[in-house]
């Protein structure tokens, strides 16, 4: 009986031996495994066999921030841990005090996104990777913001950034970290720059206020007058157009006058030729002398218009009176021949 129990023992131990050999890595985790205290493996992700007791993973620090609800903060906690993560991880730096290039204090803190590509020099290059990466940070964000003065740090966000990843990313080169990028959170300047940094923006502000609001009275003036000239080009078109058809409306009444003035004088000498036409045959009949009968008529409308004034109180008697009573003679003969 006492044999079987010691063997079952052994077979214990050897089952948990065995199985303590097998070790699962997650996907984007490995560890670093030594024999006898020196370097003999990476594991990679998936199952790994490892003598147990001979074969032991190295220990890191690893970085945690943890929030303290209590005092609503968040805390940064190191730890040791056998499992190196191979991901992107992301560091939030505390702020710090920094002094620009004109000598004016600033609180600066800042992000950085970096990761691991080389476990063996990550943990042989440099202890405590963590501590190393943020004191490199600090450093290199004092002696790059030093050589810059307050307004170029406010406005300069991205070539600080790019400045801050391409140093890092040299430095921690031979530590097996890639740093993919640095970012800025907050830049704070002491109370008293940035009271005086708002009052110029304040002043900035109105300055561009009062700006716009000048452009706008320009704008509204040019804007008027440009109403006011083309009023007036309209009303000069409207009495330029209302004098076109003034001055055609009076053509055409001419034009009209004349027209009939003209039909008029057609049909009086359309008249006078149809009494010619008489005239001449009556004449033509009774052997008169028609000349002579022209001659009266003539005389007899000149005497009319020479005497129809109202106060013309003048007799006129033609100088050849015998002429134009030889002339009456004839028209009474020739009057007397229309009436036969």
């Amino acid at each position: 009986m006492g044999t079987m129990v010691i063997f079952a023992i052994i077979a214990a131990v050897a089952i948990i031996y065995v199985l303590s050999g097998f070790k699962i890595i997650q996907q984007s985790e490995t560890r670093v495994i030594e024999r006898l205290g020196k370097y003999n493996r990476t594991l990679s992700s998936g199952i790994n066999i490892i003598w147990p007791i001979l074969d032991k993973a190295r220990k890191v620090t690893v970085r945690y921030v943890v929030r303290d609800n209590r005092r609503e903060v968040n805390v940064v906690v190191m730890k040791e841990s056998d499992v190196i993560d191979l991901r992107e991880q992301v560091y939030d730096f505390p702020e710090q005090n920094v002094i620009t290039k004109d000598n004016v204090t600033t609180r600066i803190n800042a992000l950085l996104y970096f990761q691991i590509t080389d476990p063996v020099k990550s943990v042989y290059e440099i202890d405590n990777l963590p501590n190393a990466i943020e004191k490199l940070t600090q450093t290199t964000l004092r002696n790059v913001i030093g050589e810059l003065e307050l307004d170029e740090t406010l406005t300069s966000r991205d070539t600080i950034n790019s400045k801050l990843r391409a140093v890092l990313d040299e430095a921690t080169n031979k530590w097996g970290v890639k740093v993919n990028r640095v970012e800025l959170q907050d830049i704070t300047p002491p109370d008293t720059v940035r009271r005086a940094m708002e009052q110029q923006m304040q002043a900035e502000r109105e300055r561009r206020a009062q700006i716009l609001k000048s452009e706008g009275e320009k704008q509204s003036t040019i804007l008027k007058s440009e109403g006011d000239k083309q009023s007036q080009v309209n009303e000069a078109e409207a009495e330029k157009q209302a004098k076109i058809l003034q001055a055609e409306g009076e053509a055409q009444a001419k034009l009209l006058q004349a027209e009939a003035e003209a039909k008029a004088k057609v049909l009086q000498a359309e008249a006078e030729a149809e009494a010619i036409r008489q005239v001449t045959e009556a004449i033509q009949s009774s052997k008169a002398d028609p000349a002579s009968y022209l001659l009266a008529v003539k005389y007899i409308d000149s005497l009319k218009e020479m005497v129809s004034g109202k106060d013309n109180k003048t007799v006129y008697v033609p100088y050849e009176a015998t002429s134009v009573l030889g002339s009456l003679g004839s028209i009474k003969e020739l009057l007397g021949q229309s009436g036969k």
